[in-house]
């Protein structure tokens, strides 16, 4: 058995995936094994409709299976928005046919939500490597002007040609590329969590994500040239995280730290030169910083961690709360995000207690652990920058000091216990950013 095969065993959504070069005629097998005498109903773009679209139009046909007209999106704006799902949502709700999105991370979450609004499954055929959200669970939209993921299952089944993918944009891959090689400090974070008994870990997920990853990530180049072999290693490095979330209903077996970052900039409403910025990339340059403070980490004196100290400094909820508003400016939205997520993680004094004796006894055989994990940080910006993607915070517009103001937020962010909460929690945080924004630090700020 195959880690494909085995990973539709344990999905929850998705029963199945078809991935190779010349894989569309098998849209028309996969639709009439899951959605047995059902019509479809191609959704796509202008974009998509024209790579992929009309001929898995034209498939479905020949193969006898009734369909609706298309739905292709004409908007050259566009994107993952609340008015796209309203105009959707009104399509399907006048028809029973099963949508087959054909496309990648925008019409796939529109599609994923809109056939959960309107009570069925569908089929998604893939045109791009750019993201693992194919096959995960929920969709992320914008809604009155935030981001929000909003829960809905993953496709039932999926086909991806990597010829086609390979055939995409360059900075769709590179998207795709950023997010894939997240998933390194992402177990590593794991590790760490697990450690303390924050969460713990599921060795199937883990292993799901994690075997052959490195492999899938050698050849940035490969994947920047679109070399069809190397693009088809990146999907379904994807597609197998998003299995890995479904298994474990959560993210976590496929994002940490870094992505945090990403929420962050969301929140925000990051902008580069007048257009949003991709998931892929923000999280490319959020790996690059969980990275920086996993190597710091490693030359930590973790062993000689004064454990009394960190819990006599260790701050009340009230204090807590305090300063969530302090960092957030009183900014209603962010204030009640920081309250939430960080309630999730808080401990007391006595959990700290606890937290930090267990990381001290795991550190000796931890260590070795998380040094095979990571890729060093000088390769990762090497491998971003080869693959076409941002290696610089200001390649995605934000400015070293945003950068750094970034990091002071990030423990607030999210429920999720990362390396940056060990920092967090030992009283590090502010060593390293120093060493990281301070003079000669790779992020240096000018004018401190």
């Amino acid at each position: 058995m195959n880690k494909v095969e085995s990973a539709l065993r344990r999905t929850t959504d998705t029963k199945a995936l078809v991935i190779g070069v010349d894989t569309l005629p098998q849209t028309a097998e996969m639709f009439k094994s899951l959605f047995p005498a059902r019509r479809a109903l191609v959704v796509a773009d202008l974009n998509t409709w024209r790579v992929a679209g009309e001929e898995v139009h034209r498939i479905l046909a020949e193969a006898g299976i009734a369909q609706d007209e298309p739905h292709i999106f004409t908007d050259p704006k566009l994107y993952a928005e609340w008015t796209f799902v309203e105009e959707l949502d009104g399509v399907l709700a006048a028809t029973d046919a099963v949508p087959v999105a054909v496309g990648s991370g925008v019409i796939n979450d529109l599609t994923k939500l809109c056939s959960h609004h309107n009570g069925r499954r569908y089929m998604v055929v893939g045109t791009a490597a750019s993201m693992d959200g194919y096959t995960a669970y929920g969709a992320s939209i914008t809604k009155d002007g935030n981001k929000q993921t909003f829960d809905c299952p993953a496709p039932l089944g999926m086909v991806l040609d990597p010829s086609i993918s390979a055939a995409a944009p360059a900075c769709m891959s590179a998207s795709g590329y950023a997010d894939l090689i997240a998933k390194i400090p992402a177990g590593a974070d794991w590790m760490l969590a697990d450690a303390v008994g924050a969460d713990k870990m599921d060795d199937f997920a883990f292993g799901l994500v994690q075997e052959g990853l490195k492999e899938a990530l050698c050849d940035p180049a490969g994947v920047h040239a679109g070399n069809v072999a190397k693009v088809e290693q990146l999907a379904e490095g994807l597609l197998l995280s998003g299995f890995a979330m479904q298994a474990t209903q959560s993210s976590r077996p496929a994002s940490g730290a870094e992505h945090q970052f990403s929420h962050l900039w969301d929140m925000e409403h990051l902008r580069f030169q007048g257009a949003s910025v991709s998931h892929g990339f923000k999280v490319g340059i959020g790996t690059l910083a969980s990275t920086a403070f996993l190597e710091m980490l490693l030359g930590a004196p973790v062993e000689q961690l004064d454990v009394e100290k960190c819990v006599a400094a260790w701050k009340s909820w009230e204090e807590t709360e305090r300063d969530i508003r302090a960092v957030f400016d009183n900014d209603p939205e962010f204030v009640a995000r920081g309250l939430t997520e960080t309630r999730g993680k808080y401990v007391d004094k006595e959990g700290l207690r606890e937290q930090l004796v267990r990381l001290k006894q795991a550190w000796p055989g931890l260590r070795g652990r998380i040094r095979d994990q990571i890729i060093p940080f000088g390769e990762v910006h090497r491998r971003l920058e080869l693959v076409g993607a941002p290696c610089e915070p200001e390649q995605i517009g934000v400015s070293r000091a945003h950068f750094r103001a970034s990091f002071e937020k990030i423990p607030y962010m999210r429920s999720r216990y990362t390396v940056v909460d060990v920092a967090f929690r030992c009283g590090w945080m502010e060593e390293w950013l120093d060493r990281l924004f301070g003079k000669g630090g790779v992020w240096q700020v000018e004018d401190r």
